[in-house]
């Protein structure tokens, strides 16, 4: 071996040991910002809505929903059910500017750009109503909060009584569809068409059969799953583009198995965020709490929190529960969780029900590193 090709050797594999070493970083980094380390368990709302039209302690309020203002994002809107009476329109300050009595409705879902037959596109507004097991359907005035219905006819749940509630926008095919749970666990997806005289319809594609009762339902509508809260037993995940291969997998340390996990499991949301990240957040309604768990991959866990009283009452027995990344006000410049309270108190005062509006930063703030805050990606 000469000289030359000696030195050469060595430079290649004081090269080769560098690269390895970056590599090793590298990989740590990454394996480091996945392993996520609660330092607090505890937030607070600082705004809540009017309290729900309801008699006093009778369970009324139940689940919202947030609509965006694409074009005035402080106007942004905040709806929630009344499942005695029908749909509160609420603004970013808790005040309510509208009711539509729609009905026994019980879960509530937005999606936007829906084409209408003629051209039009409107942003829906549904959810499951218990006064006739059927499908409301509704379209939303942005400027005022309005919600008008827009069925092309009853459509009626063949479920026993139907419960729990979400809409799926496939955007690679721009289908709309609605997703319907009941009350001893039958799943139903619902095919929404733009029907004659600017109205909508719906057509059953789906039906599927969960061992009990279930009621948080969630799509995803980038990666297309489907999450299912069965009330005493899981969170599950299944697949809404597949045709053949429907087959729901239970979740990692979405049962019993996990400390935190204290039945009921209620409702169920997503917050999104670019490259696929972000956030399933489930409603644990036993331990007055919210479990975090990533949005991709395996659906890991990540923690539970809960919200405590401060300037506004603490929430307890959370049934539904929504979530926004987007930019919205001054009060919500990084997203917006909003969750019903069972007991809602005036000091020491209670009043019938309503929805508590918590920061999204001071979730994210529960951990180390801190949790993604990508206030400008919107997949709508």
């Amino acid at each position: 071996m000469t000289r030359n090709t000696g030195t050469i050797i060595i430079m290649r594999t004081f090269l080769l040991l560098i690269i390895l070493v970056a590599i090793s970083c590298n990989t740590n980094k990454h394996k480091k910002n996945l392993s996520y380390i609660q330092k607090d368990s505890v937030v607070y709302a600082y705004i809540e809505t009017d309290p729900v039209l309801s008699v006093m302690g009778e369970d009324a309020a139940d689940d919202p929903a947030i609509w965006y203002n694409s074009k005035s994002p402080e106007k942004s809107l905040v709806i929630g059910t009344n499942k005695k009476a029908g749909l509160h329109v609420y603004n970013l300050d808790g005040k309510e500017l509208f009711f539509a009595p729609a009905g026994l409705v019980n879960n509530v879902d937005i999606r936007y750009g829906f084409e209408l037959a003629n051209g039009q596109l409107v942003d829906i507004v549904a959810a499951t109503n218990r006064t006739d097991n059927s499908l409301t359907l509704m379209v939303i005035d942005g400027e005022t909060g309005h919600l008008s219905d827009i069925a092309a006819r009853k459509v009626y749940s063949k479920a026993s009584e139907v419960y729990g509630f979400a809409l799926y926008h496939n955007k690679s095919e721009n289908k709309y569809f609605a997703l319907i749970g009941g009350k001893l666990g039958e799943f139903e997806q619902y095919e929404l068409i733009a029907a004659d005289d600017n109205k909508i319809d719906a057509v059953l594609i789906r039906s599927y059969q969960f061992p009990s009762q279930i009621e948080g339902i969630v799509a995803d509508d980038e990666l297309g799953y489907l999450y299912v809260g069965e009330e005493n037993h899981c969170i599950w995940k299944a697949d809404l583009n597949s045709d053949n291969s429907f087959i729901p997998q239970k979740l990692a340390m979405s049962d019993s198995t996990n400390p935190k996990i204290s039945y009921d499991i209620e409702g169920l949301t997503i917050y999104y965020a670019e490259n696929h990240q972000g956030y399933l957040i489930a409603s644990i309604q036993g331990s007055y709490s919210y479990a975090l768990f990533t949005r991709n991959g395996s659906n890991k866990y990540l923690g539970s929190f809960t919200i405590k009283e401060q300037s506004i009452d603490a929430v307890e027995e959370t049934d539904g529960l929504d979530v926004i990344n987007l930019k919205l006000d001054d009060k919500f410049e990084n997203g917006l969780l909003v969750v019903q309270d069972g007991f809602n108190y005036d000091a020491d005062s209670l009043k019938t029900q309503n929805f508590k509006l918590v920061a999204w930063e001071k979730i994210a703030g529960l951990m180390e590193p801190q949790l993604i805050i990508d206030n400008q990606y919107r997949i709508q």
